[in-house]
């Protein structure tokens, strides 16, 4: 396994800085299939560009200037087209999963080395339109652990997993939602370090396993967002995103 770091040196200013956003980009897309029998999701063509170069310039423009793109299926083709991330405005460095995919989980706790104490973190195949200094400001002011960004969905793009309630998850269930449940994960959270430490390296596990825990805990904080999440994790999600993103860019 291999993680690497772009040579380039970026000066931030401590005041304005936002932590390292990794994002995840290691699955196998089998949803999306035959698109990606050659090529990774984040580099299916969206608007006319692949997905990834949408995704890099939003963070640059957020003033997310720092990221760690974990990689798995296809990673080196993800490196061939990022780079070290200049093109887009910001930092991009990579961790690759390696022989065997390590999960959303496996894979965070793979890059902590490169992530530091605090980090963003985001789904490769989500486009976000939310203030991430703002989520990153409420992460510090609840002071705990973790924070999970949340939209009130009411079922209407995917399954609602979420249960909300005044500033904290209180539950969170990927897999066997509850018809109470009104809110989605929308796909940007930041984390401790410390909330992957009861997981060893190399362990394959999903970050769902680490949300579902900290919300039964009750450290678990919450951001509401207010517009719409983007996402190209299947045929009808990658078509909205087409509809979204061609309207940004035009």
């Amino acid at each position: 396994m291999r993680c690497l770091s772009s040579k380039s040196q970026v000066v931030r200013a401590v005041c304005n800085e936002l932590p390292p956003v990794a994002l995840l980009a290691g699955g196998l897309a089998t949803r999306l299939r035959p698109a990606t029998d050659m090529a990774p999701k984040s580099l299916l063509q969206v608007a006319g560009k692949p997905f990834l170069a949408h995704q890099l310039r939003l963070l640059a423009q957020e003033g997310a200037r720092d990221v760690v793109i974990c990689c798995g299926h296809f990673g080196e083709q993800i490196e061939h087209f990022a780079g070290d991330g200049s093109e887009f405005g910001c930092r991009v460095r990579y961790c690759f999963d390696g022989d065997s995919l390590l999960g959303t989980g496996g894979a965070l706790r793979h890059a902590l080395p490169m992530l530091g104490d605090v980090f963003f973190v985001m789904y490769g195949d989500s486009y976000l339109p939310v203030n991430f200094r703002a989520v990153h400001d409420r992460f510090k002011a609840l002071q705990q652990p973790a924070l999970m960004t949340v939209f009130r969905n009411q079922g209407r793009w995917d399954k609602s997993n979420v249960i909300f309630r005044k500033g904290r998850v209180v539950l969170y269930e990927k897999t066997l939602p509850l018809a109470e449940m009104e809110y989605i994960d929308y796909g940007l959270g930041v984390l401790t370090a410390a909330c992957l430490s009861s997981w060893w390296e190399n362990e394959v596990f999903d970050l769902g396993d680490v949300y579902g825990r900290l919300a039964r805990e009750r450290r678990l904080a919450g951001f509401e967002a207010t517009e719409r999440f983007y996402e190209i994790g299947s045929h009808a999600g990658r078509a909205a995103a087409e509809k979204f993103l061609n309207g940004v860019t035009a």
